[in-house]
């Protein structure tokens, strides 16, 4: 069944995409957050022309996210989800109100109706304890991992990987056997070919983790490289290669292509940890692992400096806020802990 549409909005929807990608310089990913909180907005309305925009369709915009469903789960959609479909559509009322044809329709204070309530907007920004693995859960699934075939191989080596060097999981998914420098231990995140975040070029040396997982990447890469004879060009973690056979598909060896996206290396990583009993985590995770590691190894703020850039952050403030985080125990622990 065909989606409806509006086909005055769709056009002014391309315009606003087109700004948001040539003058605000987003990405594919932020594009389509966009694209689909606008079709929220227009669900809501039942598909009404934004030129026939009245402030009432803002309240009843935040009660259609209210009662609005997760379409896999069929929970209510959490605070942060509706927090943030508001703030995208109120910028893009914002924009739109400066447009030919649309500013003597929309002006600047209707787009403040699109603002949450403070009691919701408190909830949604609310700081919140994220489990995350420690390093010797880590190691303990590493461990558990066997490696007999090639695609074992590949996901031991993978999940080495990320305790290496803590990388997004969508830079991993791209990454071709020439950004890896096993001689001088660094992965160079060539925003060229990898997908790194904000397609920021960095490099990020191994870090000084046990040494089983060092052993093990380095094993990998000898064996793409010699048995496998993989080149630069081809992928540092291949997919599995699709072929006929006997008039049926298999998928029973690796190819040399990279992953289009890094979904199937998340439920590797999280197949991992539950394969030894422990929570799903995402690779995404390890960064909060390594993070803490740091705080524990580092003997200087300029070491912890360069264990936040090794991480992909310019500002040590980053790796603080966004990946140490102290749970409400501990913080206990530390102010009862302090003396005058």
């Amino acid at each position: 069944m065909a989606r409806k549409y509006c086909e005055e909005n769709e056009r002014i929807k391309r315009e606003y995409m087109k700004y948001l990608k040539q003058a605000k310089g987003q990405d594919q990913k932020s594009l389509d957050k966009v694209a689909a909180a606008l079709v929220k907005f227009e669900q809501s309305t039942k598909f009404k022309p934004f030129k026939k925009f009245h402030i009432d369709q803002a309240g009843k915009f935040k009660d259609y996210l209210e009662k609005a469903r997760h379409p896999k789960t069929g929970k209510a959609l959490s605070h942060a989800t509706n927090d943030a479909t508001l703030r995208v559509v109120k910028l893009f009322f914002h924009w739109l109100a400066g447009q030919s044809g649309y500013k003597s329709r929309i002006r600047y204070s209707d787009v403040d109706y699109f603002n949450n309530n403070r009691k919701n907007a408190r909830v949604a920004h609310a700081q919140r304890d994220v489990a995350f693995p420690s390093m010797e859960q880590a190691f303990h699934a590493f461990q558990g991992m066997p490696d007999r075939t090639d695609f074992e191989k590949r996901d031991k080596a993978l999940f080495a990987f990320f305790m290496l060097t803590g990388a997004r999981d969508g830079a991993v998914a791209s990454l071709k056997l020439k950004h890896i420098n096993l001689f001088d231990g660094l992965v160079y995140m060539d925003a060229r070919d990898v997908n790194t975040k904000n397609s920021k070029t960095f490099q990020t040396y191994f870090f000084p983790v046990d040494a089983a997982y060092l052993e093990c990447f380095t094993a990998w890469v000898g064996y793409l490289r010699k048995d496998l004879l993989f080149g630069d060009g081809d992928a540092l973690f291949p997919k599995a290669e699709r072929r006929l056979v006997d008039g049926c598909f298999r998928f029973d060896r690796l190819s040399r292509d990279n992953y289009a996206n890094a979904s199937a290396i998340r439920g590797i990583i999280r197949g991992a940890f539950t394969a030894v009993q422990l929570r799903p985590y995402t690779p995404h995770l390890f960064r909060k692992t390594l993070a803490m590691h740091g705080d524990k190894v580092c003997n200087s703020l300029e070491e912890m400096k360069a264990w936040s850039m090794n991480l992909g952050h310019e500002n040590l403030v980053t790796t603080v806020s966004a990946y140490m985080p102290v749970s409400t125990q501990r913080q206990g622990e530390l102010i009862k802990g302090m003396k005058l």
